[in-house]
């Protein structure tokens, strides 16, 4: 736990960085008394990959686009691909839309288990608490939430109790340091602790297994490869060198090792946990209001109505009506500087459709250290992005509510399930503890789609079927002399969209609009908080030293400012060249 400096002045609390990774977010709130009265969000970093895409090859842009993120490491890669595809009207084989919907989801699955464990799980799990625990007693707690799992017996869990103690008594917390160890907020007993502590170290090998799904269809991971038209990986049985047979088989090893630590561990921890923090169901709500664009095509992006995760919007936390999302209106969608540190040419007051999107830096902010922000000015380097005038909140939530409202089965008996095992509301989804339950809920829901894909798959290879590209509009000369496009997914952390402006081949604008950018952005030109800030007025603190209340909510959406702010000098120039030798 890398946090965090703290700095309280006039009744202001600062939490700077606030992310276990991928730092430059800060949050500052004012207080009243031990309440949150209101709470500005921050990024501290400089966007600037917009200005390196320009005058580049649209089909080089996902190579550079997908290095926004190391975290989320395939989804701007697919997002780009398909800003490209949509701007050409570039078809792509079915085998390919397989293969990238198989690529997306481990990517989900991954990512949500090392969130829940090592960037979230800690605001709810104490450390130092499991040293006390009973490796008897937590064993049998863990067979009776989990009575499959093989690592439930007291032996191991006395050996992971003195693997901890080894941290601990050599002043070596390492990954388990600066943490709020003690703190009067934190609920769970200490052999829930200590079975909590022992999953988040075996996630960390779980997660080096499942990752290989990106080599064997992208070549690497992180960053794996992508390509216009469809994907770089060739399809023939006989060649070691391409998709055959013994990689399809490794593929499906992984989806079943992805799914049994997610059934036998991740589901039943989010529930023991959830269980002893009920009253995180009615804090953290938030905007109220949920973004999705949807994703998983089964018929082309083309065809939204063939997407296993269906678009939409929910207004006001209204789940008896979702209103449709139309990504081609270019009034729906406009990102504001108001409060960012950027200039519009018709002045900072005015919303931009990211076609027409300008990045022009302008900092006005303190000059770094500083000991707080003048959230009167500009304060942030993200934008805010906003859907027909409304801040939207994206991510797992919002994707579970609009499954759970349009009628998915399986989303409503999961999320069913949930609440009446928590003896919890519907209400309780819009919140912290929602949130975060969403996420668990949504990657098993994701997951179980992978052995369909898997399966179709395979049945398209059995059939003869082994196209993976389609090179009919690979050549720029058959390009028009100016094209425009958006690609848009669900990533993990919420709804990601690229758009790109093509003229005479190369790039004349592009700009994305990312799930940080939605949740972490600042006050618009209306003075409407963004969903970060909304979530956490009316907080109280019991400890304003120790702001754990605000890292629980914060992280519940699990920030990645990665992708809301990048790095760049000021003549867009190579900053650093790192050579492997």
């Amino acid at each position: 736990m890398d946090h965090r400096e703290k700095v309280i002045m006039s009744e202001r609390v600062v939490v700077d960085p606030i992310t276990r990774i991928e730092g430059h977010l800060r949050v500052e709130a004012q207080m009243n008394g031990n309440t949150i009265e209101q709470a500005y969000s921050s990024g501290t970093m400089v966007r600037g990959i917009e200005l390196i895409m320009q005058g580049r090859d649209p089909r080089d842009a996902w190579a550079f686009a997908q290095r926004i993120c190391g975290v989320c490491t395939l989804v701007h890669g697919i997002a780009s691909v398909r800003a490209v595809e949509d701007a050409l009207d570039y078809k792509i084989p079915k085998n390919a839309e397989i293969i990238r919907n198989l690529m997306v989801a481990s990517q989900y699955v991954h990512d949500h288990v090392m969130h829940f464990y090592h960037l979230h799980a800690l605001d709810w799990v104490d450390v130092v608490s499991a040293l006390s625990a009973d490796p008897k007693a937590t064993s049998e707690l863990a067979q009776s939430v989990s009575p499959h799992w093989p690592k439930s017996s007291p032996g191991y869990f006395s050996d992971m109790r003195k693997k901890l103690k080894g941290f601990v008594e050599g002043g070596q917390l390492g990954i388990f340091a600066k943490g709020y160890w003690g703190h009067p907020a934190y609920k769970l007993p200490p052999e829930a602790n200590l079975m909590a502590v022992s999953h988040y170290l075996e996630a960390l090998t779980w997660q080096r297994n499942v990752v290989k799904l990106h080599t064997i269809f992208g070549g690497k991971n992180p960053h794996p490869n992508f390509l216009v038209g469809g994907v770089p990986c060739p399809i023939d049985l006989n060649s070691d060198s391409a998709i055959n047979m013994k990689r399809l088989s490794q593929v499906q090893d992984i989806i079943t090792e992805m799914m049994t630590f997610v059934e036998q561990v991740y589901i039943p921890d989010t529930l023991t946990i959830a269980s002893y923090y009920k009253e995180w169901g009615k804090q953290g709500e938030g905007v109220g209001n949920f973004l999705c664009y949807g994703d998983f095509p089964s018929n082309g992006m083309g065809d939204s109505s063939s997407f296993m995760i269906p678009g939409g919007v929910i207004l006001n936390r209204d789940l008896t009506k979702v209103h449709p999302v139309d990504m081609s209106k270019q009034d729906e969608i406009q990102e504001f500087v108001a409060h960012s540190w950027y200039d519009y040419e018709g002045g900072k007051e005015k919303g931009l459709h990211p076609y027409d999107g300008e990045t022009n830096l302008n900092y006005t902010g303190p000059k770094p250290p500083y000991k707080q922000l003048d959230v009167d000015e500009s304060y942030s380097w993200m934008k805010s992005p906003r859907w027909n005038g409304q801040v939207m909140e994206t991510g797992p939530l919002a994707r579970v509510l609009n499954l759970y409202a349009q009628g998915h089965e399986q989303t409503q008996e999961l999320v069913n399930m949930t609440l009446k095992h928590l003896d919890l509301p519907v209400e309780a989804l819009f919140s912290t503890l929602g949130r975060t339950a969403a996420r668990t809920l949504e990657t098993k829901i994701i997951g179980d789609a992978m052995q369909g894909w898997l399966n179709d798959l395979i049945i398209n290879i059995k059939a003869g079927d082994t196209k993976t590209f389609n090179e009919t509009q690979w050549d720029p000369s058959q390009w028009p002399s100016e094209a425009r496009g958006v690609g848009y997914m669900e990533a993990p952390r919420g709804a990601l969209a690229h758009w790109i402006v093509i003229k005479d081949s190369i790039i004349d604008n592009y700009q994305a609009v990312v799930p940080s950018t939605w949740n972490a952005g600042p006050r618009d030109a209306k003075g409407q908080a963004g969903p970060y800030e909304a979530a956490l007025e009316g907080t109280d603190l019991h400890d304003p030293k120790q702001p754990i209340e605000i890292l629980r909510t914060i992280h519940s959406f699990d920030p990645c400012i990665a992708c809301a702010v990048h790095l760049t000098d000021p003549d867009g120039e190579e900053i650093m060249k790192v050579k492997v030798v």
